[in-house]
């Protein structure tokens, strides 16, 4: 179960200093009933939409800007988060785990995938502010090249900020957790938990705030008609990213201040880990919606979307749609894309039609 204190989520009785016991039998039980379920629609609906997306972006064989690697790459990265669902779905089901090697790459994956995600919407708000603010001085880096150097970068860090939320993780009695060193129980998890709030939360919220307020500070400034539609794109962006992760990210912070012990009551303790749990999978929802935000708002994948339907729809009734767009097509989506002349000279089509 990905939950940033499996151990504790898992156990159906806590003691507090009195050694009474704290039945959390009702909060096991709505975890195995209620998670199944989310996590089977966030596995379907996150596989289809970035499969889609991954689609998209490799049908021609060739990227032709920074943003195609970077979205690429956020698609990617969810791929990996929602493939270990079906592990944890499993492991509620039938109430047991699995053997101890994929107790710790399941966690990993989904850690990797989780920091990931998150550090490439950062990257692609990073990516928008420098095209669009800093057109003229940043025309030379954004390259291709230079994507992929960058994203290299990003899955490394996201690999290194997952592993202290997996490398104590292995099969203890049938259950997948951390199995701290006596002398790390009472660091490590609440490093995890503080690791968790601020490099995959707090500080990809700030970098992209300021990000955005910089682009809609120069949208302003420019004269197109276009300019209101980018901005509501703008605040999509921020404020799905905020109303997702927000609850879990407190939740995530009172679960390190049950560790020190400022929930005594039995009471706080069963509601902060109901909380935790629904909370969790509302942000997990994210990763659904990164298809439709970053993806295919854009004009380009609008256009592929209703190719592959005309496609399916050929296969299905017997008939055949030509593969490649029409150039009539192809020139309305060039005319579209235009943000304005001042910020085109610097940044492609696809840049230019998708602000984001």
């Amino acid at each position: 179960m990905p939950t940033l204190l499996p151990n504790l989520m898992t156990e159906a009785f806590q003691y507090d200093e009195d050694a009474e016991a704290c039945d959390l039998g009702d909060v096991v039980g709505f975890r195995a009933t209620f998670l199944p379920i989310v996590y089977s629609l966030v596995f379907a609906f996150g596989l289809v939409g970035n499969l889609l997306v991954v689609s998209s972006l490799t049908h021609s064989q060739k990227f032709k800007s920074i943003t195609d690697i970077y979205l690429l790459n956020l698609a990617l990265s969810d791929l990996l988060f929602v493939a270990t669902l079906p592990f944890w779905i499993h492991y509620q089901i039938r109430e047991q785990s699995f053997h101890n090697a994929m107790c710790k790459l399941t966690t990993a994956f989904f850690f990797i995938g989780f920091f990931g995600g998150i550090f490439f919407i950062t990257i692609i708000s990073i990516d928008r502010y420098r095209a669009i603010v800093l057109a003229a001085n940043s025309m030379k880096n954004r390259t291709v090249q230079h994507g992929v150097i960058i994203s290299l970068g990003v899955w490394a860090a996201a690999i290194l900020m997952a592993a202290p939320q997996f490398m104590f993780t292995k099969l203890t009695e049938n259950e997948c957790f951390g199995d701290y060193p006596e002398v790390l129980q009472g660091f490590w998890p609440v490093l995890r938990n503080m690791e968790v709030n601020m490099v995959g939360f707090l500080l990809p919220l700030l970098i992209m705030s300021y990000c955005y307020f910089r682009i809609i500070q120069t949208l302003f400034s420019c004269k197109n008609n276009k300019k209101a539609k980018a901005i509501k794109l703008i605040f999509l962006v921020v404020i799905v990213f905020f109303l997702f992760w927000t609850p879990y990210n407190i939740m995530v912070f009172l679960e390190t201040l049950l560790l020190y012990d400022f929930f005594p009551s039995c009471e706080m303790k069963q509601a902060l880990k109901l909380a935790l749990s629904v909370t969790e999978t509302i942000a997990f929802i994210h990763c659904c919606l990164n298809p439709f935000i970053y993806a295919f708002a854009g004009e380009k994948f609008r256009r592929y979307l209703y190719h592959l339907y005309r496609k399916c729809l050929a296969v299905l009734c017997g008939g055949s749609v030509p593969v490649s767009f029409s150039s009539s097509e192809s020139q309305r989506s060039k005319r579209e894309s235009v943000l304005s002349s001042n910020l085109t000279n610097y940044t492609s089509d696809e840049d230019a039609s998708m602000v984001l």
